[in-house]
């Protein structure tokens, strides 16, 4: 779908930056000044590589050797960046149609009514930017960037600049966009929360070059990416099944390769995927199988990996065993590492409260 190799330099800042990309959501992860929007403005064509080559689905938009250089409007690529950018003086129906005028010829129109529906936009659609709130402005510049019948879609950060509320409101969107749409996304963001929930791969920058790529379990797998993928939020990246409901105890139990998991009453059908993160920090250790004790959710296990740390505190990976591993993160004091010798190699349990797992990025 994307595939990228190329250097760049902005201002005093070098950006080196190779990968490649497969259908689906690709986030771009990394601190502030990383270099993420500025590779997205190259892929958009408003900023210029110093060479390399870019490329998406098959056609080269940029290569310094040849000299290819696609303008932006050539470029077929939609962009939704954090601020809503829409035309003032138009209706939301207005900015929307602008989009769908912005179709090359010979190229399929996207179902506006389609693209109203899935965004709501109904309601919005004779009113103007300035009386929109935040949420509705994103999802009309989302709506106007889809109805230009993109190849790509970028998005920088659309959700940084509202609140919890309305990040929520707009998080089903974006998923709903790729089901509906099967159209392929860059989205980069620094909230590991929203990577979780909608992203397939996840590529990892710092100081302008691509550190890691892969999965997004994968990634967040990686002791050594803690100080860029985060210490407090670090934790395992888990792909489940809605498997049960427990209308008795108001219980979900949530199937995956390491097993089930136990949690308070998520409100999907069976059979439902759902991606969940479980915080290094809400995972207990024991050497024994524990018994009565109040937690529900008890995985056996074996240490994979120890992280290295200069604080009273360290991280632990543990394989808890499937034909194709599934690991957890368990954060626990040095002491408790001495006492109970954590090493590679160590059969353990893992304890997970019900209540402890993060359900913000819930679908």
């Amino acid at each position: 779908m994307l595939d990228v190799d190329l250097k760049a330099r902005v201002g005093d800042f070098e950006i080196e930056a190779a990968f490649r990309a497969d259908a689906g959501i690709t986030a771009l992860f990394g601190p502030s000044g990383a270099g993420k929007t500025s590779l997205v403005n190259m892929l958009a064509g408003l900023e210029q590589p110093t060479q390399g080559r870019i490329t998406v689905r098959g056609e080269v938009l940029f290569d310094g050797d040849q000299g290819i250089d696609l303008a932006p409007e050539q470029r077929r690529l939609g962009y939704v960046f954090q601020e809503s950018r829409l035309f003032p003086h138009m209706t939301v129906a207005g900015n929307l149609s602008y989009g769908r005028r912005l179709v090359p010829e010979g190229i399929a129109k996207v179902d506006y009514d389609a693209v109203v529906d899935l965004l709501a936009l109904e309601p919005l659609l004779k009113r103007r930017p300035r009386t929109l709130s935040g949420g509705e402005r994103q999802r009309v510049a989302i709506g106007r960037a889809i109805l230009a019948a993109p190849r790509l879609l970028l998005m920088d950060e659309p959700l940084a600049n509202l609140d919890a509320p309305r990040r929520a409101e707009i998080l089903p969107f974006i998923e709903e966009l790729r089901r509906e749409f099967d159209i392929s996304i860059v989205y980069v963001s620094h909230n590991m929360d929203e990577i979780v929930r909608l992203a397939d791969q996840l590529i990892v920058m710092s100081q302008g070059a691509v550190v890691a790529q892969g999965a997004v379990d994968e990634i967040n797998a990686r002791l050594d990416l803690r100080p860029l993928t985060g210490r407090w939020d670090a934790g395992a990246v888990l792909t489940t099944t809605v498997a049960e409901q427990d209308s008795r105890d108001r219980l979900t139990r949530l199937s995956f390769q390491g097993g089930d998991l136990w949690l308070p009453h998520v409100d999907m059908a069976i059979g439902s995927p759902l991606r969940i993160r479980v915080h290094a920090r809400d995972v207990s250790l024991a050497l024994t199988p524990p018994s009565g004790v109040s937690v529900l959710n008890v995985f056996a296990g074996e240490v994979i990996e120890v992280g290295q740390d200069d604080g009273p505190q360290v991280d632990v990976l543990i394989d808890i065993g499937s034909p194709q591993q599934t690991h957890l993160w368990a954060r626990i004091t040095k002491r408790s590492q001495r006492e109970l010798d954590i090493v590679p190699g160590r059969k353990v349990h893992a304890m997970i409260k019900a209540m402890a797992v993060d359900r913000s990025g819930l679908g």
